[in-house]
């Protein structure tokens, strides 16, 4: 077995994370959308996505077609103010890179000003000419293949994708081209765990799974899935660590039941006067405003 470095580093870059793929560490890749998740997620994880997902985690759309360029510097912007250690990654939302190269540039050169250090974007062959157009301006790109949620329509819905030998040999082509065109790392997405697998070994860059088996070189999750923020059904590839959504409504409950009753706030939350000006309040008395 190879070695695998534990060492901290001060800042996780593009190189450290081919770095550690050759050395067979695991990379841990998630989902930040604001400032409070990202302190929380930064000394644990290695990648940080500020993902489109927070259209249906976070803003109330059933997926994340409606989530603008506009909406994602909103989000990017109060990550990148934490100035994370993990290597920050922005997701192009829906027709930000389908129109011209131009505007795909604009788009991700925006998302780098803003303080990203890369940006993902979901598709495989019909996206190389903006892969190569991006790479070409020095914008480093995260792939993106299998379960591509922008494409939820022409999939007919959030389905396990590669189960078929022509769909998987095209997902396999795809990978490779992506890697070709310069991709520095590449999700993995609702496939079978065997063809993430041989997508992995066959490629020279990293694999981040989500819903892809145990074998991809690191994982990403939600940050929500994983602190068990979300309602309702989960996904098959969905493992929470805490009941995160049932803990923070007990307490809000407790909060609520203390106020209606007067036992919040006690003294350990009020302030005081200083001392002597008691008396002078107690003798005020209206004065004659008019």
């Amino acid at each position: 077995m190879s070695h695998v470095s534990e060492q901290p580093v001060e800042r996780v870059t593009i190189p450290i994370l081919q770095r550690w793929k050759e050395e067979g560490r695991r990379l841990v890749v998630s989902t930040a959308y604001d400032a409070v998740a990202a302190r929380i997620a930064d000394p644990v994880v290695d990648i940080i996505l500020v993902g489109d997902s927070v259209g249906n985690v976070c803003l109330g759309f059933e997926n994340t077609l409606p989530v603008s360029v506009a909406m994602m510097n909103h989000h990017l912007e109060a990550v990148a103010r934490t100035k994370p250690r993990a290597l920050l990654v922005a997701d192009m939302p829906f027709l930000s890179f389908h129109l011209s190269v131009e505007e795909t540039i604009r788009n991700a050169g925006g998302f780098l000003q803003r303080g990203a250090a890369a940006v993902k974007l979901e598709g495989g062959d019909k996206r190389i000419e903006m892969v190569r157009a991006l790479v070409d301006c020095e914008i480093p790109v995260m792939g993106h293949l299998g379960l591509t949620p922008q494409s939820i329509n022409v999939m007919g819905g959030f389905k396990v994708q590669g189960r078929k030998a022509d769909a998987a040999l095209r997902l396999l082509d795809d990978a490779h081209r992506l890697q070709e065109a310069g991709c520095f790392a590449l999700v993995l997405e609702g496939i079978p765990a065997e063809l993430a697998a041989r997508a992995t070994s066959s490629l020279t860059i990293p694999t981040i799974g989500i819903g892809a088996g145990p074998d991809c070189s690191g994982q990403v999750l939600v940050f929500h899935d994983v602190l068990g923020l979300t309602e309702g059904h989960r996904p098959k590839f969905v493992r929470a660590y805490v009941e995160g959504f049932q803990l923070l409504h007990d307490a809000l409950s407790r909060w609520a039941t203390d106020v209606r009753s007067g036992a919040f706030p006690g003294h350990q939350e009020s302030y005081r006067l200083p001392e002597g000006l008691g008396e002078a309040i107690a003798n005020w008395a209206p004065s004659n405003l008019t």
